[in-house]
């Protein structure tokens, strides 16, 4: 365990960190989105105009459920992605308060091994838990660089086995005197070896990051109370427009697809009369759950309006938007909604319209367009099914 100790730093030294540690701060105040945070946290420990360390990983608190969750992992071992944001960093020059523009190009892709790793893990905060748990607990950093330290945990802390860990570092993220998170870091590749003076930018660093999350968990808090469609839980019809608008000037800048679903259920006023609009209210909530567990976590699905809904689908071919349709379609028509415990259940079905950027139009407004006009062409040649938008309808 770290004592609280100051490092003795020359004087430019201490000023250039200093000024690093602002620049930090800086990119951390141009946003509130929680996944853009945490990316600026680790990008800022990872980069080398940043803390320098090869590998940084990120765990959340949980406090309802008392467990820590596994957010996001950068390192060079997790693929190509922390290699081409450095080299995008060093090559562009961007400075630390531009980290987020880096973010919209490389941090929302989920597919790195330790990325998916670390979100794998979920760690009760007890005491036998692992070096992780006791970092909350203790609110303290632990530095494991030698045997001797390493013989101050847990040896049979699974985090070590399963990152290959030899000598790390874990610091606790405070928001005032709550911790929010925790922070591991380490130097799995270069082997470089991690010194007091490195665990002092650590752990000023992390008193930033606790308090830059905590802002953004209640930012968030108040997005989805104030975006919330009460009836489903999806994201309502305004959130919708203002996303579908932000994700159309991710698609414009970084030249990539977009596509969106409109869905509308099939023959539900007649659903309605004859079961009544309980029942309805069951069934807009059990196709909800569809939606949402056929869905990638970068995709947004909201409720439209009434039975229809729609999903916004980033970095999507129109081909493969039309798969994920096809998809969500199959599922809902071969699922029972027991609406009443003494009825038999009933079976329902949606038709779903598809269109993309650029390939079908170039604004916000004509996307939701064409995917209505798609819907509809589903509707009229028989319910049912998924249609693709095409000039001919």
């Amino acid at each position: 365990m770290l004592e609280n100790n100051a490092i003795n730093l020359p004087h430019d030294k201490l000023y250039s960190e200093l000024l690093m540690l602002y620049e930090i701060g800086n990119a951390m105040r141009s946003t509130l989105r929680l996944d853009e945070i945490l990316y600026i946290i680790l990008t800022s420990v990872t980069a080398r105009e940043g803390l320098g360390f090869n590998r940084a990983l990120l765990f959340l608190v949980n406090e309802k459920e008392n467990k820590l969750e596994g957010r996001m992992g950068i390192g060079p071992d997790s693929g190509e992605d922390a290699h081409d944001i450095w080299k995008f960093i060093e090559t562009t020059k961007t400075s630390l308060d531009s980290l987020l523009s880096a973010y919209q190009e490389f941090g929302r892709r989920t597919d790195s091994h330790l990325n998916n790793l670390v979100k794998s893990i979920h760690l009760r905060i007890e005491p036998n838990s692992g070096v992780l748990a006791q970092t909350v607990i203790d609110k303290l950093p632990f530095k494991i660089i030698d045997s001797t330290t390493q013989a101050t945990i847990n040896i049979k802390d699974p985090l070590i086995s399963l990152f290959n860990m030899e000598h790390f570092v874990t610091v606790p993220l405070l928001a005032k005197d709550r911790v929010v998170g925790v922070m591991l870091v380490d130097n799995f590749y270069s082997k470089r070896p991690i010194t007091e003076d490195d665990i002092w930018k650590l752990t000023m660093f992390a008193n930033q990051a606790g308090l830059a999350i905590e802002n953004s968990q209640v930012f968030e808090k108040t997005l989805v109370l104030s975006n919330t469609d009460r009836l489903t839980g999806l994201w309502n019809h305004g959130y919708l427009h203002y996303q579908l608008n932000e994700e159309f000037k991710r698609a414009i800048r970084f030249n990539r697809p977009l596509s969106l679903l409109m869905i509308d259920m099939d023959f539900f006023k007649r659903f309605n009369d004859s079961f009544g609009h309980p029942a309805g209210d069951v069934l807009l909530q059990k196709i909800s759950e569809i939606l949402k567990n056929s869905c990638r976590e970068v995709d947004l699905v909201a409720r439209y309006g009434g039975e229809e809904f729609a999903i916004i689908l980033p970095e999507t071919h129109k081909e493969k938007a039309y798969a994920s349709a096809e998809r969500i379609r199959k599922a809902t028509a071969t699922t029972p909604f027991a609406y009443n415990e003494s009825a038999p259940p009933e079976y329902v079905t949606v038709s779903i319209g598809v269109a993309s950027f650029p390939q079908d139009t170039s604004t916000p407004e004509d996307l939701i367009s064409c995917a209505d006009k798609a819907l509809y062409a589903a509707k009229n040649f028989g319910r049912n099914r998924s249609c693709m938008f095409s000039k001919e309808l």
